[in-house]
């Protein structure tokens, strides 16, 4: 290793390769002279057999990575602009036809000719039949207000139309003696104390005692009259009890015309179903009712309710005398004074006190009321029976 000699090469590559290949390397000549040409002989090569080395299978290539997925496409689409729409024009209003109103061609009004009443006899708490309108001289065809006959026979009043008993035998006793009175003055006196005379108010020492009770028991009696006409006034102003007593609905009345808030009483005037009665209501409470009827108008307007129809019996029922001062005033304007004594209550005092209250009046007559019969006596009415139970 350490020799320095340098060692001499043993042929080059190929002459060191060449036995192994059976290749003969060409002879190596000097080059002192020159060759003289030679003929070139071809030669043949035996062909040599290469031994057959058996294939070495080149390693097979690595399977190429498959290439990573391209990412799909993100498709962003566009946004879509909805056009706003165009803003449409409000349909115009269909107009809506109306249909013609009604022509109403009214009807003429006949007036028929009055004919002779003729009262029905009915038993006692069936009702007539109410005629729908009356004509009256006042205004024409008039409302008719029914009376409820039940009303008054729970009252115990007089049922018109019903059979003649002890109370309606009474009664015709006490209107006789009124109308008596009410003749014999237009006989001899003036034609205003006349008018006067058919005016009756109605009254009472106390309350309690019957006043309101015989007021309308005189109507309903007076009213089947032939030759009169019946008006009764509420004027018990304080406590109006004329129209609930006859089932009949409140209104205007006296003291609306007297404060002038009516003009025409006769437009407060309400007609009943039972024929040639009406009835008056008190109307609106005041503070001043005394007042009112002492005033002038007061004068004018009831002289006026008996100057209006010459068969007109006016029948006022009042407070009582001892507890209302209405009853005094009302005794100035009216002919006649029918003053109620009950027999188990009114005492000789009040009664006597009542008559001097009263005694703007110049007839003044008294009514007991109340009696209590012996059980062996009779009493009015009772012959009416008799005659009955003698057929």
């Amino acid at each position: 290793m350490n020799d320095q000699t340098p060692r001499r090469m043993k042929g080059s590559l190929l002459e060191r390769a060449a036995p192994s290949f059976h290749y003969a390397p060409a002879p190596v000549e000097e080059a002192s002279a020159a060759p003289a040409p030679k003929p070139v002989q071809k030669r043949v090569e035996t062909p040599v057999a290469r031994p057959i080395m058996p294939p070495v299978a080149a390693p097979a290539p690595a399977p190429a990575p498959a290439p990573a997925p391209a990412p799909a496409p993100v498709i962003v689409p566009e946004p879509v602009v909805v056009p706003e729409p165009a803003p449409q024009p409000e349909p115009a209003p269909v107009p809506v036809q109306q249909a013609p109103e009604p022509v109403v061609v009214p009807e003429p009004v006949f007036v028929p000719a009055p004919e002779p009443v003729v009262e029905p006899v009915l038993a006692r708490g069936v009702p007539a039949e109410p005629e729908p309108q009356i004509a009256t001289p006042r205004t024409g065809i008039r409302h008719v207000a029914p009376i409820d006959r039940d009303v008054l026979e729970r009252g115990g009043m007089l049922i018109p139309g019903s059979a003649i008993g002890p109370l309606a035998e009474e009664f015709r006793m006490v209107k006789r003696q009124l109308l008596l009175t009410a003749r014999a003055v237009a006989a001899k006196d003036t034609a205003k104390a006349a008018d006067r005379a058919r005016m009756i108010l109605v009254c009472s020492a106390q309350p309690s005692e019957g006043k309101t009770f015989c007021a309308i028991n005189l109507a309903l009696s007076m009213a089947t009259e032939k030759d009169v006409e019946v008006l009764l006034v509420d004027a018990d102003f304080p406590k109006p009890d004329v129209l609930p007593r006859l089932g009949l609905p409140n209104g205007p009345g006296l003291l609306d015309v007297l404060a002038g808030s009516v003009a025409n009483v006769e437009d407060c005037i309400i007609d009943t179903d039972i024929p040639q009665l009406s009835v008056l209501p008190a109307g609106a409470r005041s503070i001043s009712d005394t007042e009112l009827l002492a005033s002038d108008r007061a004068r004018a307007v009831i002289d006026g309710l008996a100057a209006a129809n010459p068969r007109r019996i006016v029948i006022f029922d009042s407070p009582p005398a001892l507890a209302a001062s209405p009853a005094s005033v009302l005794a100035l304007h009216v002919g006649q004074v029918m003053l109620v004594v009950r027999a188990d209550r009114t005492s000789e005092s009040d009664l006597r006190q009542a008559v001097n209250t009263l005694d703007g009046c110049e007839h003044i007559q008294l009514v007991l009321n109340s009696v209590s019969f012996q059980p062996g006596g009779r009493r009015f009415g009772s012959y009416y029976e008799y005659g009955e139970e003698g057929r």
